[in-house]
């Protein structure tokens, strides 16, 4: 089995996914070893010369101003992880648990943390023999980062809390021993280098926006078979139109429309049928589009998180200093994820905009709700209902986390970022946006059969195919949640787009 180096400065998103999703193995690279080792040497200094460095010497948050012993440092770190883990609500999904363990362990690899070497290969081993730590999914502020979640993650380490292990849920000790790895001890700075960063909220972003990537591919497809599906007027994609206004989304979702539906007998030009179409369809590279201008800015300031240093102090080896900053502040990541929800909200939204003339005959020209023998059978009726109440719930989801904020530890933390839930947040609409997408593909294939197909476009035709496969047409009415299902998984497994990208090539943004 391959593994994943870690450097500190190189981990990819693909690469996040590769050990979330698919268990690949890890292993810290000779000079990450190195810098950790220096890093903790300038520790040990500290705590030799009794040097004042915030959490390693001092106590924390409002405390900071209490001098510890180095006899109490180890109670101190141990303490701080005890006392921290207060979290609430149901765990993380172990997907969102892996990813965790990994930010966290590529942080402490730029060696600029001061933990121990053997504590960051404790953490390796749990990822790598799959210990994976209950971790409530709400009380962080997203500033000090996400301590209350992070000190659920170092619980098992050090025996206590809870760890899923061969799909049972054990005491935390318990399962480490399962497992064949030994628990640690905490010394000076360790617990502060563990909870203090912004990891918890990097990885529920970070594969939201994973998903998100695929999806906006995912509406493109919804898009092009509803052009199919309303004989849709395709000079709104012409390259002109988007060359003098030369936002990249926009440009790219017109020339990835065009070539889905290249060679289709269904759309129709200019005056044929239509002059124009309605905007859920005209309008359609240039909502996708801003929504993919998002989604790349999200990626880069993802990028860039998950290989910076979120702790405090940031350990300085070559000066021999522990500066105390505002690293761990989510602020950036806030305003990120919340950007995102916003993006995917909108995908969703025009989506169940062009559902809805599907559905309705006096905008389609088609049998009422996409059924013969209507009022005997209700055919896709609801399912516009059911698009209609997720895009409205994602309206409330929109509202921005990163613009709250709470004084806490005695308001010397005066302003924090909301970061996580900003990242929850994110993950929900997603998740709401992707049924809604499901739901206007199964309906717009049933359009294309109504309607009667003169041929479809060299994208269209094998999706159509892909669909078909799995999800008949519907001619009586039938459990309709079991079509969505399967149209959704499509989507999550990634088969559409893969069908879709071998004859028309990547999809790319």
């Amino acid at each position: 089995m391959s593994k994943i180096i870690i450097t500190g400065n190189t981990l990819t998103l693909e690469e996040v996914i590769r050990v979330c999703r698919m268990y690949e193995q890890v292993e810290l690279s000779d000079v990450a070893k190195d810098k950790i080792l220096k890093s903790r040497k300038v520790v040990d200094y500290f705590v030799d010369n009794e040097t004042v460095v915030y959490g390693i010497t001092t106590g924390f948050g409002k405390f900071s101003d209490v001098t510890i012993t180095k006899e109490e440092s180890k109670l101190l770190q141990r303490n701080l992880i005890i006392t921290h883990a207060v979290g609430a609500g149901k765990p993380f999904e172990t997907e969102i648990v892996r990813g965790i363990i990994l930010l966290r362990i590529n942080n402490l690899a730029k060696g600029y943390s001061g933990a121990k070497l053997e504590t960051i290969q404790t953490m390796i081993s749990m990822l790598n023999k799959k210990v994976h730590p209950v971790i409530p999914e709400k009380g962080s502020l997203g500033a000090s980062g996400d301590l209350a979640p992070l000190a659920h993650m170092v619980l098992p380490m050090i025996g206590l809390g809870e760890a899923e292990y061969k799909g049972e849920i054990l005491p935390g000790g318990e399962a480490m021993k399962r497992a064949g790895i030994p628990v640690i001890e905490l010394t000076s700075k360790e617990g502060l280098a563990l909870i203090n960063g912004t990891q918890v909220m990097t990885s529920v972003g970070a594969l939201a926006l994973y998903d998100a990537i695929n999806l906006a591919k995912a509406s493109d497809i919804a898009a092009a078979l509803s052009f199919e599906a309303h004989n849709g007027v395709t000079n709104a994609l012409d390259n002109r139109v988007h060359d003098v206004r030369p936002h990249k989304g926009q440009s790219d979702t017109a020339r990835i429309l065009l070539q889905l539906l290249e060679g289709s007998k269904n759309t129709t030009k200019q005056g044929e049928i239509r002059v124009q179409d309605a905007y859920s369809l005209r309008c359609s590279p240039q909502v996708h589009g801003a929504s993919k201008d998002a989604i790349n800015y999200v990626k880069e300031k993802v990028e860039i998180e998950m290989n910076s240093v979120t702790d405090n102090p940031i350990i300085f080896p070559e000066t021999l200093e522990g500066i105390s900053g505002g690293n761990f502040h989510g602020q950036p990541m806030a305003l990120s994820f919340d950007f995102l929800g916003i993006a995917l909200s909108e995908l969703a939204d025009i989506s169940e905009r062009r559902l809805e003339r599907l559905v309705n005959p006096a905008l389609s020209g088609l049998p009422a709700f996409l059924v013969k023998h209507g009022g005997l059978n209700s055919g896709f009726m609801i399912v516009q209902y059911s698009a209609a109440s997720l895009v409205s719930e994602n309206k409330v989801l929109a509202h921005p986390a990163s613009v709250d904020s709470i004084p806490s530890s005695a308001n010397q933390e005066d302003h924090v970022s909301m970061g996580t839930i900003a990242a929850r947040k994110a993950r929900s609409i997603m998740e709401n946006a992707r049924r809604v997408i499901a739901m206007e593909i199964m309906c717009a294939c049933q359009a294309i059969d109504l309607r009667g197909s003169k041929g479809l476009g060299k994208g269209t035709s094998p999706v159509y195919d892909t669909i078909r496969k799995s999800v008949p047409m519907l001619k009586v009415d039938r459990p309709l949640y079991e079509d969505i299902n399967k149209c959704e998984s499509l989507i999550i497994n990634g088969e559409i787009i893969k069908t879709a990208e071998y004859s028309v090539g990547e999809m790319s943004f």
